[in-house]
C-alpha cells in the first residue's frame, strides 16, 4: 500500500529495458514504456519518492555496422539516435527523471568496478575459444559480422548468434554457409582469449532469489527450467574492433554489450544523483533504504534474472527489488508487420491521432501477468470512443454549460445529497489504487469505467436538459450539475496515471493546479469553475486508415494464406497442399465430425533433429494431456507458448511419427515461416471447452 504520510513514503527507483540505439521507437517498444511511466505517475500521485530512469543501449556491432553503411562514426549515430528517441518518449508523455546513454564515462567506471569485484572475488576465468576470423579483413567476426543458414531451421542470411525466424541461439561456428558480413568470404577458426563470467558460482543464490517474490510466477517456473539444466559460464568479452569499452588489463578486448547495458541503470541513477544532489549508495548499495524495480520485456528475461542478479550480487551491489515482464504485442491479432501497415513507428502515430488514446488502450489491456496484447484497430477506436469520450469527457460537457450560463460559474453552496455516489466513488478509489500498484492496470480501467456508467446513469435520471426547462426547478438543476462535476473530477483523478494531458485540462476547468488522489474525498461546492472547452475528440476511423497507410513499406505479394496446420501431415498431403487454391468441398456432415477444443499449451519444447517441429504438450481440462507435433517452430519459441490458450482438433487419430506419436492438431493460420499464427480463443476460454 501507498501512503502519503512521510513516515511511510517509499524511496522507489524504476527503469524500464534500455532502447537499443539502432532504430527508432515503435509501438511494440511502447507498450513497456507506457506500462512503466503509468506506474511511476501513481506513484509520485501517492507522494512517494519515486524516480524513473533511463537510457540509449549504445554499444555493440549493430551499431557499428549502421554506422559504417551511412558513412558516420558510431558516436555520431548514437547521438542522433539519442535525439530521436527523447522526442518520441516526450510525444507520447513518458516522463522520464533521466533518459541517459550507456556511452558514458558514468556507465564505463561502474562497468569497471563491477568486473573488477567479481574478478577479485574468483567469478571471472579465462578460456581459449575457436571463433570465426576473416582473413581478408585481417580480424575476428563479432557474431553480427557473420551471415549463413541457421544449423536448426535452414533460414538463410542469418546473423551468427541468432536466427531471427526460429529464434534459436548458437555459436558462429555453427552457421551454415557463413560469410563475413563485410566482404562475403567464408571465415576461417582461429583461437582466442575471451573473459568468461561464471554463472554457476551463484546457481544457489539465484534459486532463492528467483522463488523470493522478485519475480512473476510464469517467470520463476521458466527460469526453473534453466537452472535445473546447470548454468553455464558467460562468455563477456569480445574481440576489437568493436564498439564498446575496453576490458582493463586485456587490450584489444571489450565487454559484451548485455554486461554494460544493464549497468546503464546504474549509470543513468549516478547522473540524476549528481544533478539532483541525491546519495547513488541508497538506491544501489543499501537494500533497506530504497525499493528497485525493472520492467522489461519477456524475450529479456534471461539476462535480467540470471547474469544481472549475479553480477550484482559479485561485486558487493544490492538486487532488485522486483522484475517485472510483459508479454509483446500483436496488430489486429498478428506479428507487427511493415506490408501491411501495422509496424508503426511512434513518430507515424503521432502525426495523426493523439497520444492519450494508445495510452488508455494499452492500459486497458494491460495485468499483472505476462500476456501478450492485441492491438485491434476496430477496438481502438470504439473503446476509446466509447470510453473517454463517450463516458467520461460527455459527463462534463453535458453539464458545465449550465453551470457556466445559468449560474455564472458557481457550483451549489452545499455539497447536495447525492445518495452516496461521492462516497462510493471515494471508497472505490482504495480498489483502483491496489490494481495500479500491482499493474492490473486492466482492472482498475474497468472499475473506472463502471463508475462512468453510473455517473451516466444518474445524468440520465436527472436529466439536466429538462430541468433546465422549469424555472422552479433551477436549484435542483445547479445541484445535478454540481454531483456530476464531481464526479466527473473524481474519475479524471483515477485516471491521471494514464491520461496525464486530459487531467491537467480538467484542472484548469476546475480551478486547480493539480489533481490530487487525496483531494477527492472534499466534493467540490461553493467555489466556481472555468467555462468548459473542448478535451478530447474522438477517435476518427479515416486518420486510422491513413496512419496504416502511412506505415506500409512495399513488399513482394505474399503467398497464399496456409491452412490450419497440426501436426503429423505431410508437405505433400493432396487435401493441404499450400499452394492450391481452396481444397476439395465437404459437407455439413465432414465438418461436424471434427471435435475442436480449447486447450492450454502446459509445456512446449524443441524437437531434436526437426527443422520446423515445437512438441506441445496441450491440456484439455477434464479430457486429460495430448502431446502434439506442431510445425510453428518458424514463428514461436517454446517460451513464447507456455500458458497459452489454443485451439485443437481433439478426435484426430494419433499419427506415428518420426519423433514420436502425434495425438491432436494445433490449428494455426498464416503464409509461413514468421507469419503464422496459432488460434488462440478469447479471454474466458477454459481447457475442453468444445468450440461450436
Amino acid at each position: 500500500m501507498t501512503s502519503t504520510d512521510s513516515s511511510n513514503r517509499r524511496r522507489i527507483l524504476v527503469t524500464s529495458a534500455l532502447p537499443y540505439a539502432n532504430g527508432h521507437i515503435h509501438l511494440g517498444h511502447l507498450v513497456e514504456y507506457i506500462q512503466t511511466d503509468v506506474w511511476v505517475r501513481y506513484q509520485k500521485m501517492r507522494g512517494n519518492d519515486c524516480l524513473y530512469v533511463c537510457a540509449d543501449d549504445t554499444h555493440g556491432t549493430p551499431i557499428m555496422l549502421r554506422a559504417q553503411r551511412e558513412g558516420i562514426s558510431p558516436e555520431e549515430l548514437v547521438e542522433q539516435m539519442h535525439k530521436d528517441h527523447v522526442d518520441d518518449f516526450k510525444g507520447f508523455y513518458v516522463e522520464f527523471d533521466n533518459y541517459f546513454s550507456t556511452n558514458s564515462e558514468e556507465n564505463r567506471l561502474l562497468s569497471e568496478e563491477v568486473y573488477l569485484k567479481n574478478r577479485e572475488a574468483g567469478h571471472i576465468a579465462q578460456e581459449t575459444v575457436r571463433q570465426a576470423f576473416c582473413e581478408h579483413d585481417a580480424m575476428f567476426l563479432p557474431d553480427r559480422y557473420i551471415r549463413g543458414t541457421c544449423p536448426s531451421c535452414g533460414a538463410e542470411d542469418q546473423y551468427g548468434d541468432s536466427c531471427e525466424v526460429c529464434s534459436a541461439t548458437y555459436a558462429p561456428v555453427d552457421l551454415k554457409d557463413a560469410g563475413c558480413a563485410l566482404c562475403g568470404k567464408p571465415p576461417v577458426e582461429r583461437e582466442s582469449e575471451h573473459y568468461f563470467f561464471k554463472l554457476g558460482d551463484f546457481e544457489e543464490f539465484l534459486k532463492k532469489w528467483t522463488r523470493s517474490g522478485t519475480l512473476q510466477d510464469e517467470m520463476a517456473n521458466k527460469l526453473d527450467e534453466w537452472l535445473n539444466a546447470g548454468l553455464k559460464n558467460w562468455d563477456i568479452s569480445r574481440d576489437g574492433p568493436y564498439f564498446g569499452f575496453e576490458i582493463p588489463d586485456a587490450p584489444g578486448k571489450y565487454f559484451y554489450v548485455w554486461l554494460d547495458a544493464p549497468i546503464g541503470y546504474m549509470a543513468s541513477t549516478m547522473a540524476l544523483c549528481k544533478r539532483t544532489d541525491r546519495d547513488f549508495d541508497t538506491y544501489w548499495r543499501n537494500e533497506s533504504e530504497s525499493e528497485v524495480y525493472h520492467f522489461i520485456g519477456k524475450d529479456i528475461l534471461y539476462f535480467h534474472t540470471l547474469f544481472w542478479p549475479a553480477m550484482l550480487k559479485g561485486a558487493g551491489f544490492r538486487t532488485p527489488t522486483a522484475v517485472f515482464a510483459h508479454g509483446f504485442l500483436t496488430v489486429n491479432g498478428q506479428k507487427m508487420s511493415k506490408s501491411r501497415g501495422t509496424f508503426i513507428n511512434a513518430r507515424t502515430y503521432l502525426k495523426h491521432l493523439d497520444p492519450e488514446y494508445i495510452r488508455y488502450y494499452y492500459a486497458s489491456k494491460l495485468t499483472s501477468r505476462v500476456d501478450d496484447i492485441d492491438l485491434s484497430m476496430e477496438d481502438f477506436t470504439l473503446r476509446v470512443n466509447s470510453d473517454l469520450v463517450g463516458k467520461v469527457v460527455n459527463l462534463a460537457s453535458r453539464t458545465a454549460g449550465f453551470i457556466n450560463k445559468r449560474f455564472q460559474g458557481n457550483l451549489s453552496e452545499q455539497y447536495p445529497d447525492d445518495e452516496n455516489l461521492h462516497e462510493d466513488f471515494v471508497i472505490t478509489g482504495e480498489e483502483i489504487a491496489g490494481y495500479y500498484e500491482s499493474r492490473d492496470y486492466a482492472k482498475a480501467m474497468f472499475t473506472i469505467m463502471r463508475l462512468a456508467d453510473r455517473a451516466n446513469q444518474f445524468v440520465e435520471n436527472n436529466a439536466p436538459w429538462t430541468l433546465a426547462k422549469d424555472p422552479e426547478k433551477t436549484e435542483r438543476l445547479q445541484d445535478v450539475c454540481t454531483i456530476t462535476l464531481n464526479l466527473f473530477r473524481i474519475l479524471v483523478t483515477y485516471l491521471t496515471p494514464v491520461l496525464p494531458t486530459l487531467s491537467d485540462k480538467v484542472a484548469a476547468f476546475m480551478n486547480e493546479e493539480t489533481l490530487s488522489w487525496d483531494a477527492v474525498s472534499t466534493p467540490y461546492s461553493g467555489r466556481s469553475i472555468n467555462k468548459f472547452k473542448h478535451m478530447m475528440q474522438r477517435v476518427d476511423p479515416k486518420k486510422v486508415a491513413a496512419m496504416i497507410e502511412d506505415s506500409k513499406e512495399s513488399t513482394p505479394p505474399s503467398p497464399a494464406p496456409q491452412a490450419a496446420t497440426g501436426k503429423g501431415s505431410k508437405k505433400k498431403d493432396k487435401q493441404r497442399n499450400d499452394t492450391d487454391d481452396i481444397a476439395e468441398e465437404i459437407g455439413i456432415d465432414d465438418f461436424f465430425k471434427v471435435d475442436l477444443r480449447v486447450a492450454r499449451i502446459k509445456e512446449a519444447s524443441h524437437v531434436e533433429g526437426a527443422d520446423k517441429l515445437l512438441q506441445l504438450t496441450l491440456d484439455l481440462g477434464k479430457y486429460g494431456e495430448r502431446t502434439v507435433f506442431a510445425g510453428i517452430k518458424s514463428s514461436y519459441s517454446p517460451e513464447d507458448l507456455v500458458g497459452r490458450m489454443t485451439v485443437c482438433v481433439a478426435n484426430l487419430a494419433p499419427r506415428k511419427m518420426k519423433f514420436g506419436n502425434s495425438e491432436g492438431m494445433v490449428l494455426a493460420a498464416g503464409s509461413g515461416g514468421k507469419e503464422l499464427f496459432i488460434l488462440s480463443p478469447d479471454s474466458g476460454a477454459n481447457p475442453g471447452m468444445r468450440i461450436k
